[in-house]
């Protein structure tokens, strides 16, 4: 693929962790890049961290649609003639509406990865112009093909996203250090996606269930750490305002960024979420994880279940609190922190990132 150019739209964190290694076997192929990048929540800091030149164009609208739509057409504006003049033979994303419009627009090669048809809205404005759509087995086809997709251009894989790059990871136990971390004694929780598309009418963007549940399982492993991590200064004014006799607490940290936060789930006690990416990941580790996302269990949660990975949905906050302490009562089994006790169970499955490269590679030299 050398002399080649491909563009890259990295729209939020999970895809700034998921293309690391993509980006890397472009660049070893010898081919051109330009890596854009949106502002939400930690993407600029996930990026910088990992040493990735990009480009900062955009942000993310908020939890207003029309605020939604006006961001979109400012980045429209902001990317249009960068790409123009870049003028890349392949456009590669995750979830960008942006990116996909113009490679719509410009006739760029392009491809996706989707892993949350839930997101209803952004699919419909992907799946007509994407040129293939990479997706797990586990997700109906049909969720896809109700939002428009075409069953001739979605390229199916057993496995999960998360496995892209938990199969090359590694533990970095220094992690510990930074932090004043014990391994198997800290607890990471992680607020619910409240600006997603797909939430708006679930929770206020300000506010998080977290508030509800930590300080009954603080009152039981109070020598525990807890590290909040949330997604916006609004959830974190809120969350300081809930937990205010905390405040002065040295073993609750409340922050909107956490780095290395997969070895933080690697070496954790349990980890709890209102999302899907950090409980999918730390469960594929063999972590205990709690799911408490107020809606139904998504596919790829079922799939773990399914396989055997320690992931459960709780929805109820006596339950979540309930389980938590049990779990922490019982604490880490004794095969928990040895990579072997996961790698041997996630080879099985395939790694959507060999696919994307596979397929890009594929097509750009049938073109030569």
């Amino acid at each position: 693929m050398n002399q080649k150019k491909i563009w890259i739209d990295i729209e939020q964190p999970k895809t700034a962790i998921m293309f690391h290694s993509l980006i890397k076997r472009f660049e070893d192929e010898g081919v051109e890049l330009l890596v854009t990048a949106r502002d939400y929540d930690s993407t600029y800091q996930i990026l910088d961290d990992f040493g990735t030149h990009y480009r900062r164009i955009g942000k993310h609208g908020g939890e207003k649609l029309e605020d939604k739509l006006e961001t979109y057409i400012n980045r429209l504006k902001d990317l249009f003639p960068l790409i123009k003049t870049f003028s890349p033979d392949y456009f590669v994303t995750f979830l960008s509406i942006e990116g996909t419009r113009i490679a719509y627009g410009l006739q760029i090669p392009s491809i996706g990865m989707n892993d949350e048809p839930r997101n209803e809205p952004v699919c419909k404005l992907l799946h007509p112009f994407l040129d293939n759509i990479i997706t797990p087995e586990c997700i109906p086809i049909e969720d896809y093909i109700r939002l428009y997709a075409d069953p001739n251009k979605i390229i199916r894989y057993n496995g999960l996203d998360e496995i892209a790059w938990l199969s090359e990871y590694d533990p970095d136990p220094r992690i510990l250090d930074n932090y004043g971390l014990e391994k198997g004694k800290f607890v990471l929780i992680r607020s619910e996606p409240a600006y997603a598309s797909y939430f708006i009418d679930k929770l206020k963007p300000d506010e998080t269930l977290i508030s509800e549940f930590l300080p009954s399982i603080y009152k039981e492993f109070p020598n525990h750490k807890y590290l909040l991590l949330v997604r916006s200064k609004k959830q974190e004014d809120f969350l300081l305002k809930r937990l205010e006799g905390f405040k002065q607490n040295k073993n609750i940290i409340i922050t909107q960024y956490l780095p290395n936060i997969v070895d933080l789930c690697f070496y954790g006690a349990l980890i709890i979420s209102g999302g899907g990416t950090i409980v999918r990941e730390s469960s594929l580790m063999n972590v205990p994880s709690i799911e408490f996302f107020p809606g139904e269990s998504a596919p790829q949660e079922i799939f773990l279940i399914k396989n055997g990975f320690p992931i459960e949905h709780i929805r109820n906050t006596e339950e979540i609190i309930e389980r938590a302490i049990a779990i922490l009562t019982q604490g880490p089994l004794p095969e928990r922190f040895k990579l072997s006790s996961f790698k041997e169970k996630i080879r099985q499955f395939e790694n959507p990132i060999d696919i994307c490269f596979n397929f890009v590679k594929n097509r750009l030299n049938k073109v030569e």
